[in-house]
């Protein structure tokens, strides 16, 4: 399902040092079909592939907001009962890029429509509040047009990495 590579996402300079696309450490990426079934799918390749990265410690949050990037993706952005032709590549996918201390998840989809984030002050509403939960559980989020031959849009998210050592406890004093 997963293939290795390199995806370049330009705007993911919001507080950091600009990111290198030659210092990507690991990549990797699924094609998703367009049906509901693919979200499952998107949480089973992040799990497999964080554990492979050894950044299992990050899953819920990483996974709650792939789950809402690709429910988006397939919410938003594929055109209602519009049939697939075998020939064509997969309408959604999901990236997983990981540098030394930040990790990106971008869902690449068909739309050229801009994310729209909802008002999150009313909780009871059962649809849209998908981009405040990406927002509160990444560091930051964002959007771009694809360019060159691709057409559509990549929705991405940013964790700023910290191994378990940065939140255990500090070692006991010695004697």
């Amino acid at each position: 399902m997963g293939t290795n590579g390199s995806t370049m996402l330009k705007p993911l300079r919001q507080g950091l040092p600009p990111l290198d696309p030659a210092a990507v450490s690991n990549a990797a990426s699924c094609a998703l079909p367009a049906r509901y079934e693919a979200v499952r799918e998107a949480r089973k390749f992040t799990r497999r592939t964080l554990d492979q990265w050894e950044l299992g410690y990050h899953f819920d949050d990483v996974c709650l907001v792939v789950s809402e990037l690709v429910t988006n993706a397939l919410r938003h952005a594929l055109p209602a009962n519009a049939p697939r032709m075998a020939d064509q590549p997969p309408p959604v996918r999901l990236h997983l890029m990981r540098w030394t201390e930040r990790l990106v998840c971008a869902v690449r989809d068909p739309s050229h429509d801009s994310p729209v984030a909802r008002d999150s002050d009313d909780f009871s509403a059962e649809s849209g509040r998908g981009l405040f939960l990406v927002d509160s559980f990444s560091d930051s989020w964002g959007w771009h047009p694809m360019a060159g031959t691709l057409s559509g849009k990549v929705v991405w998210a940013l964790f700023r990495l910290q191994g378990p050592s940065a939140t255990a406890s500090a070692p006991a004093p010695t004697e």
